[in-house]
């Protein structure tokens, strides 16, 4: 079996098109020309904004012109993560579906389900002939996986409808209401490279196969930190022998935990043996620590050739105390909605970047209270700064969405999942980023909700979509619509 055959033939159809056009963040002149080609196949008007964001407008069906407009939202780019053991080039590679069960998933990537699925599901609704509804428009953003660089665009023009549904969310039976804001914490820390000595000798330390994730619907599952653990990793170290840090790199983008990362050392024939044991030590520590939730983890330390320089040993000394000593997980949950992540933050990167002689660091803080917001990252600044940083800078900060539990399109959509399911939609707010909250400035008066089907692991190379999840979203949709069109 393969995605051609899967059910609703016109969702899968347009997504299985999505996953053929590179669309990684900041790479989306391809997507946005496909948007655009779709909408002249279908003789659809659409809208290209100032940042880059489509939308493409359907209009009412005859009889229908009086009825309400619906907004139906996604966004174009994905996250490109990738197994260490592949070779796909996000540029220029289409994604390589692959069914597995009730699931969907890619061969060694991220899927972009997240949310290409959306996307597709709301271009799917653009096109069918059998809805009797009133306008639609479908929306698509840019670069929301990087700093919702859409939504902070965004213009009123673009927003035509008195309800938005975000397409958006990743669990089947739940309908979101709300969301954190988030800011990413940029750190830059110089170094003096110096030559490499000759008399030592030279071992890559790695960990792999961590579970990842989305920094924060995930957060809170307790999946090991690449970029922490392989900061503990030489702190430890740097206890027990004396070593030179010729470069440190882990982690890749601030929305996803880092799965692996590596460690380039150099120590004294003398301490080889004690390099091995304290890293076989520290490997059975960490599969004790994460025995249930950390199932194919690797840590390993071989020889490698003699880097051509090294780190200064004051910097080196500062960024793995530094690195070491920053917050990452949880910290605080919130009081009024049980089981909600209020405030955390992911130890998202670090980076050696060697032709600029700098260490680069991010991380990325979400909360759903502005104040605890910033509160973390200014712990984060004032911790760096500490380490010799010699720029802290706070990017891409935007508000969370508040809940509003009086919300026309909330009631519509309740009654419409327990209509067709014979169950009450679980109704919540979550600790991600969502760009209803930026709309809500644009349109104050519109109401939103967001849901979508049931998406595993996104953020990761094990990013996977449950296929039966995307025919109830496709229905729930229609049958919201339909509601919208009768006046309801």
């Amino acid at each position: 079996m393969t995605i051609k055959d899967l059910k609703p033939q016109n969702v899968w159809s347009i997504f299985e098109q999505i996953t053929k056009v590179p669309r990684p963040s900041g790479h989306l002149d391809k997507i946005r020309e496909w948007l655009v080609n779709f909408a002249k196949e279908n003789n659809l008007e659409y809208k290209v904004d100032n940042v880059g964001n489509v939308a493409i407008f359907r209009p009412a069906a005859p009889g229908f012109e009086n009825a309400k407009g619906v907004v139906l939202q996604g966004h174009m780019d994905m996250v490109a993560e990738k197994a260490a053991t592949s070779n796909h080039n996000f540029l220029t590679d289409p994604i390589e579906t692959i069914v597995d069960g009730e699931w969907l998933k890619a061969n060694n990537t991220t899927l972009g389900a997240d949310d290409g699925i959306g996307v597709a599901m709301a271009l799917a609704v653009l096109t069918d002939k059998d809805l009797k509804c009133g306008p639609l428009e479908a929306l698509v953003t840019v670069d929301e996986e990087t700093g919702l660089t859409g939504a902070l665009g965004m213009t009123k023009e673009m927003l035509q409808g008195s309800y938005l549904l975000n397409l958006d969310s990743e669990d089947d039976g739940i309908i979101t209401m709300g969301c954190a804001g988030g800011v990413v914490s940029c750190i830059t820390l110089d170094y003096t490279p110096q030559e490499a000595p000759a008399d030592l000798t030279y071992f890559e330390i790695k960990i792999g196969k961590l579970h990842g994730g989305h920094s924060g619907s995930d957060i809170h599952l307790g999946y090991a930190c690449a970029t922490k653990q392989i900061a503990r990793l030489l702190y430890r170290l740097g206890k027990e022998i004396d070593f030179e840090l010729a470069s440190l790199n882990a982690g890749n983008l601030h929305n996803a935990i880092a799965h692996e990362g590596t460690a380039v050392v150099g120590v004294k024939a003398a301490d080889k043996e004690k390099l091995a044991v304290i890293v076989n030590q520290f490997k059975a520590d960490i599969e004790g620590e994460y025995k249930n939730i950390e199932k194919e983890i690797e840590i390993s330390c071989h020889s490698t050739d003699k880097p051509a320089q090294i780190i200064d040993k004051d910097t080196a000394t500062r960024v793995i105390e530094a690195l070491f000593a920053a917050p990452h997980g949880v910290s605080a949950m919130c009081h009024d909605i049980d089981d909600l992540v209020q405030t955390s933050t992911n130890l998202a990167c670090v980076k050696t970047l060697a032709d600029k002689k700098e260490i680069y660091i991010e991380q990325f803080t979400r909360s759903s209270i502005e104040s605890q917001k910033f509160e973390l990252a200014h712990q984060i600044e004032a911790t760096y700064k500490l380490a010799g940083a010699r720029e802290v800078r706070e990017e891409g900060s935007y508000q969370g969405w508040e809940p509003n539990l009086d919300n026309h399109i909330l009631k519509v959509a309740v009654e419409s999942w327990e209509k067709l399911y014979g169950v009450k939609p679980i109704v919540n707010a979550i600790h991600a980023g969502l760009e209803c909250g930026l709309f809500m400035k644009v349109r104050p008066d519109m109401d939103m909700i967001s849901y979508g089907p049931t998406l595993q692991n996104v953020h990761s190379p094990k990013e996977r979509c449950h296929i039966p999840a995307v025919q109830k979203a496709w229905d729930f949709t229609i049958d919201i619509l339909k509601q919208v069109a009768a006046g309801k």
